[in-house]
């Protein structure tokens, strides 16, 4: 097990770590393959004790567990399948004034990287960068929440048990051990997280100039408009908001429903929410809990800002909030202010479509938007006109399945991406490389410049 709070022992672990990387070993290929099989290996080892844990952390039911963080394990399979051609050098052109010469770009690795893990998908979003910072060639310190302690434990306890600490290691704590880990240097800096700790973050990581990939989240929008089948709609509104208790960055934040039909979709919702959940979804096997007391209060706070159409019911004990539907809803409400993060959906309506991406527009850029519409025009217009993270059309949350789609935010969402070759990108540098040969010189370049300047003005057009 590791749990370390003093800052000569973090100090310690990163020089290790630097002192490890300086050897070469996680530059060889066949060293970095075998470090993801024996991550996937520990995976499928520790399975049961993962699931538990976010039983004990999130009440997460088995089936999201492995949908969502078990899965992380097909990020694995993606690397191991790509990983050669992913490392290969990639040629360019050069322009006929640099012959003879050939240029590439190299990928090689960072170095020693911090990965600083969210709470409400404890283990994926840990595992998910790590399989990018192995296969990119780094070494890796991993700050896991310390609001899912149950999950922090097995992965401190699953990354001792098959790495080398000086390569990779699990730094358990809370806030003060997390500001002792970012006041040391780093190649790179990944955080999952909200916007403010992100700034935090950030601000940290300028004091040694080093980049970060910042995962953030923001008010993600869901569009529908007339032309939907309502039953389905209602099902993948439901699925994607409700799923871990609305707890999910890129769960639709509100809804911006044609007015038109929003009497038949809130119908729609409210029906599929008892049949996923039943008529007490306290009593479901399938339905998470809040994560902690804090987060229990903000949001129950937020369910006075509209008429509660559905659910509204409580219970602190159990950190519980029912799946619950807001009507009546003011843009200058207190559930429309902030990423809501929990399982309150607020429904909007529009009039005309431009309304609704006027709407958008004018707040900060979301990590997603979803649309509901079978209208191919409506469906451009909504991507030519609005800016977000990603965009997914008549779903919810499914682009993030997608192993070669980039996933990041813009603006407030975040900076930088990842999933597929985008996190080997993400933990990668890519050096330019130019090689020239010396059977042909061309004196032109070269002083005194007398006589050479028109023949320049030629060839540089």
């Amino acid at each position: 097990m590791v749990q370390l709070a003093r800052s000569s022992n973090i100090k310690d672990l990163v020089h290790q770590q630097r002192q490890f990387f300086n050897t070469g070993r996680t530059k060889d290929i066949t060293f970095r393959v075998n470090q993801l099989k024996a991550l996937k290996q520990a995976i499928v080892a520790h399975k049961a004790a993962i699931l538990a844990a976010l039983a004990a952390d999130l009440h997460k039911p088995e089936f999201e567990a492995y949908a969502f963080e078990i899965g992380a394990m097909r990020e694995i399979d993606h690397a191991l399948r790509h990983l050669k051609s992913w490392v290969k050098p990639r040629r360019v052109a050069t322009s006929p004034d640099f012959f003879p010469a050939g240029a590439q770009v190299i990928s090689e690795p960072l170095g020693v990287v911090l990965i600083i893990a969210p709470w409400n998908y404890p283990f994926q979003l840990m595992v998910s960068p790590l399989v990018g910072a192995i296969a990119a060639g780094n070494c890796v310190l991993i700050k896991p929440s310390e609001l899912a302690p149950h999950t922090s434990r097995v992965m401190a306890d699953l990354v001792a048990q098959t790495f080398d600490p000086a390569y990779i290691t699990v730094v358990e704590g809370g806030v003060e051990t997390s500001q002792e880990i970012l006041a040391e240097r780093f190649d790179h800096i990944f955080f999952t997280g909200g916007t403010a700790i992100g700034k935090i973050v950030m601000a940290a990581a300028a004091a040694h100039l080093t980049p970060v990939t910042l995962e953030l989240g923001g008010k993600s929008p869901c569009i529908v408009d007339a032309s939907v089948p309502i039953e389905m709609t209602a099902k993948r509104i439901v699925w994607g908001k409700f799923v871990n208790a609305g707890q999910t960055c890129i769960a639709p934040d509100y809804l911006l429903v044609d007015r038109r039909i929003k009497p038949a979709l809130m119908s729609a919702i409210q029906a599929t929410l008892r049949e996923f959940y039943g008529e007490d979804p306290a009593q479901s096997p399938d339905y998470a809990r809040i994560i902690h007391s804090r987060h229990f209060s903000r949001l129950t706070a937020l369910l006075n800002s509209g008429k509660i159409v559905v659910g509204g019911v409580t219970d602190p004990d159990d950190r519980y909030i029912a799946p619950t539907v807001l009507d009546r809803v003011s843009p200058d409400a207190p559930v429309m202010q902030e990423e809501i993060f929990g399982p309150i959906l607020p429904v909007l309506e529009y009039e005309q479509l431009s309304e609704a991406i006027t709407f958008v527009n004018e707040r900060p850029k979301p990590l997603a938007l979803y649309f509901f519409s079978t209208d191919k025009l409506a469906q451009a217009q909504v991507l030519r006109e609005t800016t977000s993270g990603g965009v997914c059309i008549n779903d919810t949350i499914m682009q993030v399945a997608v192993a070669e789609l980039p996933f990041g935010g813009v603006g407030d969402s975040g900076m930088g991406s990842y999933h597929g070759k985008n996190s080997f990108d993400t933990f990668s540098h890519h050096k330019s490389v130019l090689r020239r040969s010396f059977w042909l010189d061309a004196k032109w370049r070269y002083a005194p410049y007398v006589g050479k300047l028109e023949f320049l003005k030629k060839i540089m057009g």
